[in-house]
């Protein structure tokens, strides 16, 4: 019976030790291609961060037009340093490539083989066939969502989610002033009106923002979370005592037929659980507002469905629905911006410590959002959902 393993038998036999050898800082050639999935409109570097590489050793090369959508010109990116072509193939040629949305598979097609790739991944939307392109190519690809910070926390997934949360209670204030469909209701608290009621479901970092930011407008808000110690962290920081209950029919009922306007932000393990059925919703006031922002795995308001930026709302049972999956791409240079401060200094890091090599050997956090390895695909996430082999990368790299 012939026993699995990723090493050779010679790996496996007695080695001389080696000792490391001084660190050499490596230079870094970055290409930012435009990017081309619909209704994406951040870019991964912003001028000044393009400008602290470049005044580090190393080289950008953007494709013209890449910054437009986030409000950044050529001529920005080109007085940070930056080489800016008109020649994708040129781009893509680079050893480094930066996107946000994954790269696809016409992409992968132009890039080198052994190129580094840094981008989202968003598991949800990928085929078999991007991880089968990635190894016939042997690229080492890093996602944003699974890249740690030193205290275990996701950045990049947390910071966008700031934004998401902030972002749906803006949403919604617009929507209830519409002429046609909305109330004429201001998003608020005026002296003898009564204040605006929010039912926010799901207690994480959306939840918390969206709590934040519909508090500090005055409005009167109810949050629902199956995890009571998500709700009590949620009550330390918001440092006030709102209302918070488990997830229970019957109040959540009470509480939508009172309010005016609700959040969806429950995460689950595949798909987000669908918590408010359509008769729940059927028993919201006429005009009311629903956004739900878990819409990128699956929504957890039973009516909902996925819209664009286009054409954003929909209505259903007389309540306004916002249903937008990539709600932070609305808002392309505050997005940009979040994205650019959590990458610039891993990139720096990388450099320091003389290559993607080295830096992941020294880096667990950096190491953690590593996916493919030289092609050898390294998430077990990834390995299960699509019936893929892989490789642990603590196996490969240590």
């Amino acid at each position: 019976m012939s026993i699995y393993s990723p090493f050779s038998a010679s790996q496996l036999l007695p080695q001389e030790e080696k000792l490391e050898v001084a660190r050499h800082k490596s230079e870094l050639f970055i290409g930012i291609p435009k990017e081309t999935s619909y209704q994406e409109r951040r870019i991964c570097l912003t001028p000044d961060a393009v400008s602290s590489l470049v005044s580090h050793g190393h080289r950008v090369m953007l494709e013209s037009g890449a910054g437009e959508t986030s409000s950044y010109t050529d001529k920005e990116y080109s007085d940070a340093g930056a080489e800016i072509t008109q020649d994708t193939k040129k781009v893509l040629g680079c050893p480094m490539i930066l996107k946000v949305e994954p790269p696809t598979l016409t992409e992968i097609e132009m890039m080198n083989p052994q190129t580094i790739v840094i981008s989202a991944i968003q598991l949800k939307t990928q085929k078999k066939e991007y991880f089968e392109a990635l190894a016939t190519k042997r690229i080492t690809a890093l996602a944003f969502e699974f890249i740690k910070d030193e205290d275990g926390s996701y950045p990049a997934v947390k910071s966008l989610s700031e934004i998401a949360g902030t972002a749906s209670i803006l949403v919604a204030s617009e929507l209830m002033i519409g002429e046609n469909i909305g109330k004429g209701l201001l998003f608020g608290n005026i002296t003898g009106v009564p204040p605006t009621k929010v039912v926010i479901i799901g207690a994480g970092t959306v939840g918390e923002y969206a709590a934040r930011t519909a508090l500090g407008l005055g409005a009167h808000v109810k949050v629902f979370d199956n995890s009571i110690t998500k709700l009590r962290r949620l009550q330390n920081t918001l440092n006030q005592r709102i209302f918070t209950s488990t997830i229970q029919e019957k109040s959540l009922l009470k509480a939508l037929r009172r309010c005016d306007v609700a959040i969806g932000a429950m995460k689950g393990k595949n798909r987000a659980p669908v918590v408010v059925t359509e008769t729940m919703v059927e028993h919201m006031k006429k005009g009311a507002v629903i956004v739900d922002v878990s819409i990128d795995t699956g929504g957890c308001f039973e009516t909902s469905e996925v819209t664009t930026h286009e054409k954003p709302t929909f209505i259903k049972n007389g309540v306004i629905h916002y249903c937008v999956p990539n709600i932070p791409s609305r808002y392309s240079k505050t997005a940009s911006m979040s994205i650019s401060n959590i990458i610039s200094p891993f990139l720096l890091h990388i450099a320091d410590d003389g290559g993607i090599e080295t830096a992941i050997r020294c880096n667990r956090g950096l190491k953690n959002g590593i996916y493919s390895y030289h092609g050898v695909l390294t998430n077990k996430a990834i390995a299960d959902w699509f019936n893929l082999e892989y490789r642990d990368i603590n196996l490969i790299v240590f």
